[in-house]
């Protein structure tokens, strides 16, 4: 996970910030010249030092002669303290982040999911939508090559199929939520208004917050189900070396309960899960689980960042924890969801007979020999073991 995290970091950090030739502030007394505001109407960068290192807090002395109707500091001072953090804040509220009333850096945090992350994550859910359509144009539906026997192998238990259910049902729901938290303003409002927009997004937030917990339980029972099943062999370099008969028809390269397809699905699933599950937990407990600040310390600590020329923070207000892991956790969510899209595609439309198996439980013979030739094999062995009639018989 830190490893992850690292390649997030470096790929926020590394954006390099264009220099700028600090402008003459003396006929302003230091504070914004026309220079400034222009750039801002232009929306490029500005360096805020100048008034982050002026606060006027702690510096009575200085401004004493000036003073005005709220004492030794201005309005303009005071919201300057405030808002990068030098103010001394007194508050009825103890909590951990009951002194930060501005958080400033939140802004690059706000930019970034309202610009990159929805750009570059609607790239990747519109190119997986893109790839299946192709792929269905030029392959069609996968098929059952051989004559059907009428005969049904029990592929999934019942308990495998809820594990399965609970796990996709509650992703399914999760993502959906998602999506319209993200993307939700800009297509709802004109339809429902914002007080519609406002009600559907309250139902989102708790079906979010509250489903987290099935969706981690889920992922639980796959991954005990099925992880040793999942553990790559030989057999899987067969299958890949042959593209896993996707591309070709009558091509059926022989394959074990999971071929290799399906367990990079799996890991994936495992990966991404456990992940998001991480981060969707500090955004719950934001105080009780920040993560970035203490991954941050162990990557510094090898020296890595260093030599990449970044400065990741070691100290974090529970805001800032939050910014990070709510755009970590969409990151991985993009990705996630485009895996999920081409796994369904391929378990119900895209191959026929596949969806039985997680229906029903039961599949055809001939479909099992076809896709999961030495699976069926064992089974019918182990039948044939206990004296009971396999279903090739």
């Amino acid at each position: 996970m830190a490893f992850l995290r690292l390649i997030f970091c470096i790929f926020v950090f590394t954006v390099p910030a264009l220099a700028q030739e600090a402008p003459d502030r003396s006929t302003t007394g230091g504070a914004s010249t026309l220079e400034d505001i222009l750039a801002r109407q232009r929306g490029e960068q500005v360096d805020n030092s100048y008034r982050s290192e002026n606060t006027g807090q702690g510096n009575a002395e200085g401004l004493l002669g000036q003073l005005g109707t709220r004492g030794v500091a201005s309005d303009s001072d005071v919201y300057r303290a405030l808002r990068y953090g030098s103010a001394d804040v007194t508050v009825s509220s103890r909590g951990p982040a009951a002194s930060v009333l501005i958080q400033d850096g939140g802004m690059w945090w706000l930019n970034f999911r309202t610009g990159p992350l929805r750009e570059y994550g609607t790239y990747i859910l519109v190119g997986m939508v893109a790839i299946i359509l192709l792929f269905f144009l030029l392959r069609g539906k996968i098929r059952i090559d051989g004559e059907k026997t009428g005969r049904t192998v029990t592929r999934f238990s019942g308990f495998e199929r809820f594990g399965h259910w609970l796990f996709a049902g509650s992703f399914l729901i999760l993502g959906l939520t998602g999506l319209l938290t993200l993307y939700g303003r800009d297509f709802l409002i004109p339809i429902f208004g914002k007080e519609g927009f406002a009600a559907i997004a309250q139902g989102c937030k708790w079906l979010h917050n509250n489903l987290a917990w099935a969706f981690m339980l889920g992922l639980i029972i796959v991954t005990l189900n099925w992880i040793a099943h999942n553990i790559p062999n030989r057999t899987d370099l067969k299958w890949l070396a042959a593209g896993g008969g996707l591309f070709t028809k009558g091509s059926h390269p022989p394959a074990k309960k999971f071929n290799a397809g399906q367990k990079i699905i799996f890991w994936a699933c495992i990966l991404l899960g456990v992940s998001i599950s991480l981060s969707g937990l500090s955004l719950l407990f934001p105080f009780e689980m920040p993560l970035f600040a203490k991954t941050f310390s162990i990557a510094n600590s090898t020296g890595i960042p260093q030599m990449l020329g970044l400065n990741l923070p070691l100290q974090m207000s529970p805001q800032e924890e939050m910014q990070y892991a709510q755009v970590w956790h969409v990151m991985v969510a993009y990705v996630f969801i485009a895996i999920i899209i081409a796994h369904i595609y391929l378990g119900s439309v895209g191959m026929e007979g596949a969806f039985d198996a997680m229906g029903t439980g039961e599949v055809e013979e001939q479909w099992a020999r076809e896709h999961h030739s030495l699976w069926l094999d064992e089974v019918q062995e182990k039948e044939a073991s206990k004296g009971v009639a396999s279903p090739a018989e």
